[in-house]
């Protein structure tokens, strides 16, 4: 059943795309039901506000930059039993997000940081929070083509008013003299004021290293590790299992 030319284009006036897409649908229904004009008028209301939330997931989940589809229900727990399991879960609930507590989650390469907090990302996204997913060397490069270009405070603010930032990687590269200074002001702007997920290769007692001003490094650790759920990654690299499996495969012909 087409609709009236002249309430499609009101429609489109009053940006109502999820109401316009369901209409003719929805009309059909509601005349083979014998539906009420409330009853009809719900309907397409529900429709809107739908297609309203999908797009804000949309747009919530191209500005994490998230790689890949890395879900808690694609991730692997029988792999390493040891992984506190407990702990991610309640993280998954976002209630650190709600409380601005810091999470640090560290462990040797191949242990799943990556996926776990980007999975922990995922499920902020959906409980209508925004996320930014990067890497330590990624952020600084950015924040540095910041200063050249005249951006900086604007892409410092992205970084600093986000609901959830998630910094992988850290300590995989030594920060520059200009970089620790930046990341310092940022964490220090998110200290107590939002939440902060970082991953690392180094235990935490080595953080330090990655900083050229120890004394700057020992304070922007401290700021992260104040009231910090600690998570520590243990067992075998999945990386390292896959690249066995793929060697022992039997290979296929003759």
């Amino acid at each position: 059943m087409n609709i009236n030319h002249e309430l499609s284009n009101k429609m489109k006036q009053l940006k109502l795309s999820g109401m316009l897409e369901c209409v003719s649908v929805r009309t059909q229904e509601a005349a083979a039901n014998q539906m009420s004009h409330g009853d009809y008028l719900t309907l397409l209301l529900e429709d809107e506000l739908l297609h309203r939330e999908q797009r804000r997931y949309e747009r919530r989940y191209k500005k994490a930059g998230f790689k890949g589809k890395k879900l808690l229900d694609n991730f692997d727990f029988n792999f390493n039993p040891r992984i506190n399991q407990s702990i991610i879960r309640d993280l998954a609930t976002g209630r650190f997000i709600r409380e601005k507590t810091p999470v640090l989650m560290v462990g040797p390469c191949g242990t799943g940081k990556t996926h776990i907090a980007q999975a922990i990302g995922h499920c902020a996204i959906q409980k209508g929070m925004d996320v930014i997913c990067t890497t330590q060397s990624h952020l600084s490069q950015d924040l540095q083509i910041g200063r050249a270009t005249g951006s900086y405070q604007k892409r410092f603010k992205s970084y600093a008013k986000v609901d959830l930032l998630i910094i992988d990687d850290f300590g995989l590269k030594p920060l520059r003299a200009t970089e620790d200074e930046a990341f310092h002001e940022l964490i220090n702007a998110r200290y107590e004021e939002a939440a902060t997920l970082v991953t690392s290769n180094l235990a935490i007692e080595e953080w330090e290293q990655a900083f050229p001003n120890k004394l700057l490094g020992a304070a922007t650790i401290d700021r992260l590790i104040h009231n910090a759920c600690r998570l520590v990654l243990e067992g075998k690299s999945f990386r390292s299992s896959q690249k066995k499996d793929k060697k022992e495969a039997p290979e296929k012909g003759g």
